[in-house]
């Protein structure tokens, strides 16, 4: 099929399944898809300008569900489960593996395709090595399609390492860090991501039908409660 100038927004859920999210984390973790799905459906207009794709990642990370339109009828959403540890470099390997091979595929398809968006959910510190994250991290954000990437951090989640997360730090389209509030439950503020990833969704990508381009993030004010939002010069 030519698809010929058709404007596709690439969006990855990359998703912690360490064994500390096991419980009711998971289970809103979980939530996240069937909610993206049910936004999709209510505004259908963006169904043909996002793409959705989900990694999850422990030990290892795995692509549960490739990148996809979520409103296909013969989609089956994946369930995730806990695995073990929390390797930031898998993941961030994994990852740009896949935008790598999802971008080539959708150009050959004759889509003009936007840069992606990556929203990153975990709620401890990595196990693995910090230079080794680090590496992979730096390899993903230089490469020559490299993502806007959005980290939410929820319970034990290190606010100094998440906020290292953000890409672009700088620049007229700098991205942002959102972080659970001390003393917020972990499980109501992976739902409060979920409602801030999906607004960012429908307004990414009505702004594409509408000639823009790039991903938005909501305004500070429409934040659910017990999330707050860092830009990176609150790190300076």
């Amino acid at each position: 099929m030519d698809h010929s100038g058709a404007k596709l927004l690439p969006f990855y859920l990359v998703v912690d399944v360490s064994l500390s999210m096991q419980g009711s984390k998971l289970d809103e973790a979980n939530k996240i898809m069937p909610a993206i799905v049910d936004a999709l459906s209510e505004n259908p207009i963006l169904s043909d300008k996002v793409r959705f794709g989900l990694i999850d990642f422990s030990d290892d990370a795995q692509v549960r569900l490739p990148l996809c339109d979520l409103l296909d009828p013969d989609l089956t959403l994946p369930a995730l489960s806990v695995r073990g540890g929390t390797s930031y470099a898998a993941a961030f390997q994994t990852l740009q593996r896949e935008i790598d091979a999802n971008v080539a595929q959708l150009k050959a398809d004759q889509y003009v395709v936007h840069r992606p968006a990556v929203w990153f959910i975990s709620d401890g510190e990595p196990t693995d090595q910090k230079q080794v994250w680090e590496r992979a991290f730096a390899d993903l954000t230089s490469a020559r399609i490299y993502p806007n990437f959005i980290p939410c951090g929820v319970d034990q989640a290190d606010i100094k390492v998440m906020s290292s997360l953000i890409h672009p730090s700088a620049g007229a389209k700098k991205m942002a860090l959102y972080m659970m509030e001390t003393g917020h439950d972990p499980a109501k503020a992976i739902t409060g991501m979920a409602e801030i990833l999906i607004s960012s969704m429908i307004q990414s990508g009505l702004s594409l039908a509408g000639g823009g381009t790039g991903t938005i993030l909501p305004p500070k004010s429409s934040l659910p409660a017990g999330i707050k939002q860092y830009d990176p010069d609150d790190f300076v």
